[in-house]
């Protein structure tokens, strides 16, 4: 059973709870979100497997999950790129937000996330039980695709991708 660290408004731990719960009852938790970048500033996406208790065929970020209970959230995050993307890269941590989500099929998702960003010209190496697909695409593509297309990506994705464009422009 995965459990997920349950959070405040300061990102405090305050409890665990089994995830599937956490998203039945919307409760805050600690999670993360990974942005690859590769040496031509296109982004690593994944479509998140159709399998997925939520979200399952959505666009989104390179990698997201949650930390486990006691688990550094930099540990979390390497660990995680491994196991969904088959791949290593120095992640930076950038920025954190929270959001909460409620999806057609009755969960919720509420988390404070925590960004890390990263590069690499690694060719993933999937695994299809949590990773559908990938692909690099630039922002300008990226955002025209969104704007037309709204309802393929996932809506964490589509929340802090105007942080991540505002903060990769000025650090370009």
């Amino acid at each position: 059973m995965e459990y997920v660290v349950l959070v405040d408004e300061q990102d405090n731990p305050i409890g665990k709870m089994e995830k599937q719960q956490a998203h039945i009852e919307g409760l805050l938790h600690r999670a993360f979100s990974i942005f690859i970048f590769n040496s031509e500033n296109k982004l690593l996406l994944q479509k998140r497997a159709s399998s997925k208790y939520h979200c399952g065929g959505l666009w989104t970020n390179s990698c997201c999950s949650h930390p486990r209970e006691n688990e550094n959230i930099q540990d979390a995050a390497n660990r995680r790129l491994v196991e969904e993307m088959g791949m290593q890269c120095s992640l930076k941590p950038i920025f954190t937000f929270m959001y909460k989500a409620e999806f057609d099929n009755g969960l919720i998702e509420h988390e404070f996330d925590h960004v890390f960003f990263g590069e690499s010209n690694q060719t993933p190496n999937i695994n299809t039980e949590e990773v559908e697909a990938y692909r690099y695409i630039s922002m300008d593509a990226l955002q025209q695709e969104i704007k037309e297309f709204p309802e393929k990506f996932t809506p964490w994705f589509i929340i802090a991708l105007d942080r991540v464009l505002a903060f990769n422009s000025s650090h370009a």
